[in-house]
């Protein structure tokens, strides 16, 4: 039986502008210009650059409050005083807390060359081949990735030459010219594996003792040697530590990524802006945000006047209503975008200045030991807004201290109580670990639980299993494989 009632409903929805402000609040400078450029692009209604004062007579929007929406567009939709700005530049421009984009260097060098696989082609066209040998060298050469390596089987390279290239050849003949494209430089070029890599490195250097038992090493116990079973290397191969050290040495000068040394040189390096700077003035802090946040931006003077001889004409024809409907969206849109701007800046400095003067001690001192554990949920609730906005600002912006160039969210941490019963920043125990591991003896390095101990001794109880957390999250292997001779 079908049943008719009322159901009460509380819902929150954010709206189009809502969203959009969220979405530019989380982009750093040099994305959040992009996005202006496109906003420009898109509304010819919005210009940058210093808007020069209205000719518009200020009571435009008087002369219409007596019409109809059916005839045209009422005073209270279209209000021009809404839409323009009589300075010369808007007054996010002039707040004291912007430093100048002028004091950024806003040319990025860019690294010029040719590519990597190019640079194998080149050197391809000093080696004598016959087209054959040319076409299998040439797919090879194609199929090296940035590091360096061939990642594919000659199996499946054989197949691929067959069935894209009709090129029909034996796996012995690929194999015959991949060694020819294993010569090119740099050195280690073409490898399928890493102990390939590092042999063919080896064998392009003087032939000592210890470059031929770095080779056996690599070539019959690369297990052992990457587990760092010393002990068993030493009794297969009838050598001392030190021969065994030598060795190791060797190994350890190569590249196991030899693609990357050219490759990375020919990359863009990336130019990182920061949102904000913080500078110690007279033994205060003082924060500002770049200028490059406050773009000069102003309602266009030609859409302007064409609501001026909208107002003007006596005969208004539906063509020229269509117009100003279209222009009243335009406007809208623009004046929108401005006041987003405004918003995204203050957010930005409520935000960034709230958390400075969290870790106060720490910006003033530049001890990271002073660093205070901080959540997301802190700020949000010191400057009452949501956890996702501080999120937003905390997980994309950079700030410049006097310590260097950070990303915010470096600055946040979880809690741990110390034996005092005092809560300290999970990053001042990640830092002493991390110190703890350096000065280990290397013979001998510290399992998960004796470091455990350690720092229970330094006051931070901590158990095992946090240790081995941390100790991954920093990038440290276990000990076994700090293993060192």
């Amino acid at each position: 039986m079908l049943k008719q009632h009322l159901q009460f409903k509380l819902s929150q929805k954010l709206s189009p502008q809502q969203i959009q402000l969220m979405k530019l609040i989380q982009l750093p400078t040099q994305a959040f210009e992009q996005r202006i450029n496109q906003e420009l692009e898109e509304n010819p209604a919005l210009e940058s650059g210093k808007d020069e004062k209205s000719t518009l007579d200020e009571d435009f929007s008087d002369d219409y409050e007596g019409e109809t929406d059916s005839e045209t567009i009422a005073a209270e939709d279209i209000n021009i005083d809404d839409y323009l700005s009589d300075d010369e530049v808007p007054d996010y421009r002039t707040r004291a807390n912007n430093y100048s984009a002028d004091d950024d260097e806003k040319s990025v060098p860019y690294a010029a060359g040719i590519s990597f696989n190019q640079f194998l082609i080149n050197q391809l066209n000093t080696v004598t081949l016959n087209d054959l040998e040319w076409a299998i060298a040439e797919f090879l050469v194609g199929s090296v990735d940035e590091s360096g390596y061939i990642r594919r089987p000659v199996s499946d390279i054989a197949d691929d030459l067959a069935f894209t290239q009709n090129i029909h050849c034996e796996v012995e003949d690929i194999e015959r010219v991949l060694k020819v494209v294993q010569e090119l430089d740099p050195p280690g070029v073409g490898a399928r594996t890493l102990d390939e890599c590092l042999i063919l490195q080896l064998k392009r250097k003087e032939r000592t003792p210890n470059i031929d038992l770095a080779i056996n090493i690599l070539d019959k116990s690369f297990e052992q040697f990457t587990k760092k079973h010393y002990n068993k290397l030493l009794q297969k191969y009838d050598i001392n530590e030190d021969e065994l050290k030598d060795a190791i040495s060797e190994i350890e000068k190569l590249n196991p990524k030899p693609g990357g040394s050219y490759a990375g040189s020919n990359k863009v390096i990336e130019h990182i802006v920061p949102d904000f700077s913080i500078k110690i003035v007279e033994g205060e802090l003082e924060l500002t945000l770049n200028g490059r946040n406050a773009p000069e931006l102003h309602i266009s003077n030609e859409y302007s006047n064409m609501l001026a001889g909208y107002k003007s004409s006596k005969d208004k024809s539906k063509s020229q209503k269509d117009a100003v409907m279209f222009i009243k969206q335009k406007l809208d849109s623009a004046k929108w975008f401005i006041d987003a701007i405004k918003q995204r800046q203050q957010t930005l400095y409520i935000t960034m200045n709230a958390i400075m003067q969290y870790q106060k001690e720490y910006f003033l001192s530049g001890d990271e030991r002073k660093l205070r554990p901080m959540i997301l949920k802190d700020i949000a609730d010191a400057i009452h807004m949501d956890v996702s906005t501080v999120s937003r600002v905390a997980n994309s912006k950079y700030v410049d201290t006097p310590y260097g160039t950070k990303l915010i969210k470096e600055y946040f941490s979880e809690s741990m109580k110390n034996e005092e019963g005092e809560d300290v920043s999970t990053k001042e125990i990640k830092n002493i670990l991390e110190t703890v591991i350096s000065d280990e003896e290397k013979k001998k390095p510290l399992t998960d639980d004796k470091l455990a101990a350690l720092l229970k001794e330094k006051g931070y109880p901590i158990a095992r299993r946090t240790v081995a957390k941390y100790r991954e999250q920093l990038g440290i292997p276990v000990a076994r494989l700090r293993k060192q001779i």
